[in-house]
């Protein structure tokens, strides 16, 4: 592709497992370009450095942009290798050494993760002398189960002959420290499959000479917990930096940076408008997001329906749990009103109606329903960090000055993005004025906090009788003292709905997917095995 042509557009893009959230990038520069995006998962921990390494080729998301129009004076003279990402060596191949033949390294053949980069490089080998387009590769990987090659899996090496775990589950960790090792090293092998498909995208590149007039943007979407804070996966705790500090690495060939980090806090919102202004188009009036190279922002706004809604100076993180144990009131609006593995049922819409457009529906009234959550925050607490001092967030701080400033920051925030009323009802913030000392949360909620971060001990660590703990739940039930037991110390699970979806679960199972404290757990489990 060579500088003068007008701007095209690629996207590789990979989940690296769920949401969006707030994320430190590098910032684009200015001057016409063509655009080739991509977005690809592939840093080897779910957690990432701060800001964003231009040139980098470890990370997770791409966006490649080529520029339009001549390069600068100084530019010319500049040799292409001296910023090109380096080869890294997988296996006995380099990025540069490899042929780009669809998985001929692979005696079990094809998956549909090579496949999917096999569609996109047949596009970039197609289109690369065209002009003005945009494609999008999105692959699933790296994502459970850990599923990879033998080439991978050597790459690291370690002893281990316990049960196949590939698959962790979304709870909080209870296997032995040797299977925990072991689902890392299954994670680090696919994130090496990754890397080498990324491999694959800059030796497309290459073979084009794509560098002079192409930005290369590596993101994605959130990060995968493997025992950081005791947990596994993601969505069923707070969202911790690991999960939400997302790897975003640039290269732009109309600045040439390379090895630069910036502090500027930037999120997947300001993907699109950046494209945008890539090709000339002016962003949408409704967008909250920037072009990279302009985002200025105090707070970056993140989280998940129904779960703590947090915010982000760059420094400190507040995560703002519900004022009351109920978590109401909780409200969902949609105009496609499907949940995840299928479509509302009937019943679902006994009480919707069509409220008011917000600033971004276009003038669009969408349905209002009783919504609900996957986790209740009210079991965490409201949780105030500092990142400089404490990057593991392992210490949270109990500040009320820090937190009515976060506060406030988070109050303007969600009136930027137009939340509803239900929001800050839900959350114990006005919604109007600024939120004063008696809106503060962390004191009061600390003990809470405290007690859902305490590891879970083993089951053994835990009394038991004719029953306990780890008996199913349909059985507890069953049993006339058990069940007065554990319906009066967990009222849920006397719903007939919630016992459908439980099956054989027991209660220390939950208790590692709902945090329920150690000491309640304890006091169950005592009275259960006194039975």
């Amino acid at each position: 592709m060579a500088a003068h042509r007008p701007p095209a557009a690629l996207t590789v893009r990979s989940d690296s497992d769920a949401k969006r959230s707030g994320e430190d990038a590098r910032a684009a520069a200015s001057s016409p370009p063509r655009v080739s995006r991509a977005s690809l998962a592939l840093h080897p921990h779910p957690v990432c450095d701060e800001g964003v390494d231009a040139g980098s080729i470890a990370g997770v998301e791409a966006v490649e942009q080529a520029q339009h129009g001549g390069v600068d004076e100084h530019e010319e003279h500049e040799d292409p290798e001296e910023h090109r990402p380096q080869p890294e060596r997988v296996g006995e191949h380099t990025r540069h050494e490899r042929e780009r033949c669809p998985a001929d390294h692979l005696e079990d053949g094809q998956i549909d993760h090579e496949l999917t980069f096999d569609a996109g490089i047949e596009f970039i080998d197609t289109n690369a002398d065209a002009d003005r387009w945009f494609v999008q590769i999105e692959c699933f990987d790296p994502h459970e189960p850990f599923f990879t090659y033998d080439e991978y899996k050597q790459l690291y090496p370690h002893d281990y002959d316990g049960p196949e775990f590939d698959w962790p589950p979304y709870a909080k960790v209870t296997e032995a420290e040797d299977q925990v090792e072991h689902a890392r090293f299954e994670y680090k092998a696919l994130v090496s499959m990754c890397d080498r498909s990324l491999g694959r995208v800059l030796d497309a590149m290459d073979e084009h000479d794509m560098w002079e007039d192409t930005l290369l943007i590596v993101n994605t979407d959130h990060g995968f917990l493997l025992g950081e804070h005791g947990w596994w996966a993601k969505s069923v705790q707070p969202w911790f930096n690991e999960l939400v500090h997302l790897p975003a690495f640039l290269w732009d060939p109309r600045t040439r940076r390379a090895g630069e980090r910036s502090a500027r806090l930037v999120q997947t919102i300001d993907i699109a408008p950046t494209l945008l202004e890539f090709f000339g188009i002016d962003a949408t009036a409704d967008m909250l997001g920037a072009p990279l190279e302009t985002v200025e922002r105090a707070g970056a706004l993140f989280g998940i329906h129904g779960g703590h809604v947090n915010i982000t100076d760059g420094r400190y993180v507040y995560m703002r749990a519900c004022a009351d144990p109920s978590n109401a009131p909780l409200e969902e609006y949609t105009l496609m009103p499907t949940h995840m593995r299928g479509r509302f049922a009937p019943a679902e819409f006994a009480d919707a109606e069509l409220a008011s457009p917000f600033s971004f529906t276009k003038g669009v009234r969408p349905l209002r329903l009783r919504g609900r959550a996957q986790i209740n925050p009210y079991v965490f607490g409201s949780l105030l960090f500092d990142l400089e001092a404490d990057p593991g967030q392992e210490r949270p701080l109990d500040d009320p000055e820090l937190e009515l400033r976060m506060l406030r920051l988070l109050a303007t925030q969600l009136r930027e993005n137009d939340a509803p009323a239900s929001q800050f009802q839900r959350l114990g913030i006005p919604t109007v004025g600024e939120p004063g000392p008696e809106h503060l949360l962390v004191h009061a909620q600390r003990d809470r906090a405290t007690a859902a971060a305490e590891p879970l001990p083993p089951l053994d660590d835990f009394a038991v009788g004719e029953f306990g703990i780890g008996t199913s739940v349909p059985e507890l039930l069953a049993h006339p003292v058990s069940r007065e037991v554990v319906t009066r110390h967990l009222p849920m699970l006397a719903q007939s709905e919630l016992l459908g979806m439980l099956g054989s679960t027991t209660i220390y199972a939950l208790a590692a997917v709902l945090a329920i404290p150690v000491a309640h757990l304890r006091a169950i489990a005592d009275e259960l095995a006194a039975i």
